[in-house]
């Protein structure tokens, strides 16, 4: 997802009556969860791809 940021992924995931996304990030040495959230339109909601910006970050951080 070039929206949130390089190595940014979505998996979609279809329930009985719900489609869900996982976003994640994949590093040399993680696969970083950013945000799991039920997918209620078409396009990503601003406020996911905002938060998932914003915890990578603090991710990076913390990490180095």
């Amino acid at each position: 997802m070039p929206s949130i940021g390089k190595r940014c992924h979505e998996l979609r995931i279809v329930d009985e009556d719900s489609t869900w996304r996982v976003v994640y990030r994949i590093d040399d040495d993680a696969i970083v969860i950013a945000e799991v959230f039920k997918k209620k339109t078409q396009p990503t909601p601003k406020d996911v791809i905002e938060a998932c910006q914003r915890r990578l970050r603090r991710y990076d951080d913390i990490v180095g």
